[in-house]
């Protein structure tokens, strides 16, 4: 049976991404302090950030303040959770910020509310209360606690940092006693025989984030505090991701939702963690100077092509009738959706740094790209047709547009640039201003100079050469047909 945290696991290698979005509508955030408009900003942050996050976060205070109607607004945010994933293709887990915590038989009536009514993945709990409180949050096998041990509050040192006898604790580090919130975690760790046990650690606190990952090396952390409340993001990695790099949550709220764009937020805030997660693997490295591609989403994707067949080695005769030992094929992702949404993510990474207006994919294999980048994140799109229809509008160009506006240029990949050329001449024929053109794979064969020359600016996700480094440095393609592949496209250059 699957585990909260095998749940979780598979998300965050679906969308690369250690990001808990917080859903907290503070009532001065909200145009008016209703349950409706609490319900509204949350929806509008989960549509826009739903591709960068691991998880999300719905704070229940800001919805219980409103009575039924904030109960029925909170079950309407995480059924959004759950239509947003249905879309992409990717089950995005609800951590049900709560903080629950009483007697057993109180504690049945609070899990059966979160579970079963709220339909959450999981929720916060106090632990001072014992096992005994959490066992009936323990006994929904498939959910999942995060345990509080060491808050992001100033005031979490009254009681979490209170030095007790070291117990069985039996790290040993030289000192007589252990805090109070090292012998939760030492317990967490103890209790977790059914992988559903995460802890509470605020990124406000690094030396304890430190200790507690020290006492309880395989749990789940959800860190918040980072951000709005002071914390250091990198600080708190480094301090609490383990050996795999993994195993942390950071949760964000206020630096997302106050911002004047939260998808981009979002997005900046997790490459900036992908990128440090980077640096701390290259530092336990000797000899590597540098990433084969940019990010760990860019190799969880060039594995993802690889397997879906998307790109091939072999012998291959190609439209020229060259014969070419790799071929490229990425009409295929029509039949991979979670591979496609994940390309469509990796798109957004680029496209968010562009200024336009809609998207135009050129036909054919760039259709479902620009549908699925539109579904993450809302661009309109058209596209040139190939063939003039000769009944009806007789269109050129599909979907809704006016004169004068931008748009990008959106192709599965780039060779010589020759078709970017046919598709551009037709948008800007209709009125259109097209300044930069996105592909997926640049094979870098002279696409990029021949689009400069013409005042076009191509941007790659990833190019050929770093797709080959990648393959070769991790054994998973032969190194006898990446030297003949950089041979041919040398020679064919």
């Amino acid at each position: 049976m699957e585990t909260f945290f095998s749940f979780l696991a598979k998300r965050v290698d679906d969308c690369t991404s250690l990001l808990c979005v917080g859903l907290d509508p503070h009532p001065s955030d909200l145009p008016a302090p209703t349950a409706d408009a609490a319900r509204d900003f949350c929806l509008r942050l989960i549509k826009a950030t739903a591709p960068y996050a691991a998880a999300f976060k719905p704070n229940a205070a800001f919805f219980e303040m409103y009575g039924p109607d904030g109960w029925a607004a909170l079950k309407d945010v995480i059924a959004a959770v759950q239509a947003e994933s249905d879309r992409l293709g990717s089950m995005i887990p609800v951590i049900l910020d709560a903080k629950r915590g009483d007697i057993a038989s109180s504690a049945e009536g609070y899990a059966k509310s979160a579970y079963e009514s709220l339909r959450a993945h999981a929720i916060t709990i106090n632990p001072y209360l014992g096992k005994d409180s959490i066992d009936p949050f323990l006994a929904y096998k498939e959910k999942g606690i995060f345990l509080l041990c060491k808050t992001s509050n100033p005031g979490a040192a009254d009681l979490q940092d209170v030095r007790i006898d070291r117990g069985g604790w039996t790290i040993d580090d030289g000192a007589s006693s252990i805090s109070l919130f090292e012998h939760v975690a030492y317990l967490a760790q103890q209790w977790n025989t059914g992988n559903n046990i995460g802890l509470v650690v605020g990124a406000t606190h690094p030396e304890a984030l430190k200790r507690v990952r020290a006492a309880a090396a395989d749990l789940w952390f959800l860190v918040p505090g980072a951000g709005a409340q002071g914390g250091d993001l990198e600080t708190a990695l480094r301090a609490g991701l383990r050996a795999d790099r993994k195993g942390l949550l950071m949760s964000v709220s206020r630096s997302i939702s106050r911002h004047e764009n939260p998808a981009k937020a979002a997005a900046e805030l997790r490459d900036e963690i992908v990128n440090i997660q980077y640096l701390m693997g290259k530092e336990k490295k000797t000899g590597t100077s540098k990433p084969p591609i940019q990010s760990s989403q860019h190799n969880s994707l060039a594995d993802g092509l690889l397997a879906a067949g998307c790109v091939k080695f072999g012998e291959f005769t190609l439209k020229s009738g060259l014969k070419s030992p790799i071929y490229l094929d990425l009409r295929r992702l029509v039949t991979y959706p979670r591979l496609l949404a994940q390309v469509a993510s990796a798109y957004l990474a680029v496209l968010e740094k562009l200024e336009f207006d809609r998207l135009a994919g050129l036909p054919y294999a760039a259709i479902p790209i620009v549908t699925a980048i539109s579904l993450q994140a809302g661009y309109p799109v058209i596209y040139p047709r190939k063939e003039i229809k000769t009944y009806g509008t007789k269109a050129e160009i599909e979907g809704e547009y006016q004169a004068g506006e931008t748009a990008v240029v959106v192709d599965d990949l780039t060779t010589t640039g020759g078709s970017k050329f046919e598709g551009i001449q037709k948008l800007t024929t209709a009125g259109l201003k097209v300044k930069d053109v996105v592909v997926l794979i640049d094979r870098q064969s002279g696409a990029k100079e021949a689009l400069a020359r013409e005042g076009f600016q191509l941007h790659a996700v990833l190019t050929i050469n770093e797709l080959l480094d990648y393959w070769e440095q991790t054994g998973k393609v032969e190194k006898e047909k990446i030297a003949a592949t950089r041979e041919f496209l040398v020679k064919n250059k």
